[in-house]
């Protein structure tokens, strides 16, 4: 694994335009960012492959056993959140998509869960659009972790037949968050779906039949949000989705892996495992440094770790406490590996950036690229 400096290619920004890349740049500054790239082996790639396909099995096997022995109260989830996780579990409901974000280096040490973005993860379109353009113009003999397009579309073709509607919304005002949901609309668009959009506030509820309705007064049959599961039940309308026949992607029961309580009950049914840290509920246990991480927290906020303390709104929310492993540092940067799942399947890779080890909302995605092994 190696960090390589690149030069930006001239036009990058009429290439992001023409994407529909609206984010490449947030308040002025690059966030696709095309002057470095990370350089992996195949053997490398496999590596990963491998352990996000493990730290998945763990997951579901976790939130098998998180449902049978209702740990409800360990995960910080409300009984009302919990009777809609139980049920949605009973029936199986799919899973779309999510990120595994890992620490490693490329050495002999395995990668490392940090966290796992179950709910709402984001920088999508980056991960299997902008940088596969990237690799087809600047590396066009290598090859790139990435098949998240295609495993989408497959996906898609699963939850309904062509012709068939899913909604899909996400709150106003964010040019990433409405970005993703178009990328998402298109590949449902691919998979021959119809795809109408909403804002969150435009979804309306009709008492007498008991259904979410979008702005023509339709009945709302399933719904992909990019929204948090715990905003949205928090929110007035959520009192109504126990009773809405609504199908939710991403499901209830993904809140359980969502949640940072997830990590220290991973460790505790699974521990020492290589592809883990040690996690507890109260500080002190892990044998040495510690990052606090509040149990619903996003972007970096209300992260307490060794010389770094961030501020946000979950400061009043309980925390989890993770053994402290820094991200490693190449040319005065610290990478984090998003390791994309696909309806269960280890599906790509994203890599964003930093100038601190805390990964926050204006850290930078780059690119990345392998060469195939030779046969």
């Amino acid at each position: 694994m190696r960090r390589l400096e690149v030069t930006p290619r001239p036009d990058r920004r009429e290439r992001a335009r023409q994407m529909g890349f609206a984010y490449a740049e947030i308040a002025g500054e690059p966030y696709w960012d095309e002057s470095c790239c990370y350089e992996f082996t195949a053997a490398q790639v496999d590596i990963l492959d491998d352990a996000t396909t493990e730290l998945e099995k763990l997951s579901r096997a976790a939130v098998e056993h998180a449902i049978r022995w209702n740990r409800r109260a360990d995960l910080g989830l409300t009984e009302g959140a919990w009777a809609l996780v139980v049920k949605s579990w009973e029936r199986r409901d799919p899973s779309l998509y999510g990120r595994m974000d890992l620490v490693w280096d490329g050495g002999a040490t395995p990668p490392k869960l940090l966290e796992y973005n179950a709910d709402t993860p984001t920088a999508l379109f980056e991960a299997s659009v902008v940088q596969w353009e990237w690799l087809q113009c600047e590396r066009p003999d290598a090859d790139q972790f990435n098949s998240i397009h295609e495993a989408l579309i497959g996906t898609w073709k699963a939850y309904g037949r062509p012709g068939g509607t899913i909604w899909f919304a996400c709150a106003p005002g964010s040019a990433e968050d409405r970005g993703t949901v178009d990328y998402l609309r298109d590949t449902a668009i691919q998979a021959q779906l119809n795809a109408p959009f909403l804002t969150m506030d435009e979804i309306g509820w009709h008492a007498e039949s008991r259904t979410f309705r979008d702005k023509a007064e339709k009945p709302i049959g399933t719904l992909f949000k990019l929204y948090p599961w715990d905003w949205m039940l928090a929110e007035e309308f959520g009192a109504n989705i126990p009773i809405a026949p609504t199908r939710w992607i991403e499901p209830a029961w993904r809140l359980i892996p969502a949640g940072k309580g997830f990590l220290a009950l991973l460790w505790q049914l699974f521990p020492d495992h290589p592809n883990l840290l040690p996690a507890f509920r109260e500080p002190g246990k892990t044998g040495g440094r510690e990052i606090a991480k509040p149990y619903f927290g996003r972007e970096g906020a209300n992260i307490s770790a060794p010389g770094v303390e961030t501020d946000g709104p979950y400061a009043a929310q309980p925390r989890v406490y993770q053994a402290y492993a820094e991200l490693p540092c190449f040319a005065g940067r610290y990478p984090v590996l998003g390791s994309w799942v696909i309806a269960g399947r280890a599906s790509g890779l994203g890599i964003r950036e930093d100038a601190t080890p805390i990964t926050r909302d204006t850290s930078r995605f780059v690119p990345h690229f392998f060469m195939p092994a030779e046969t």
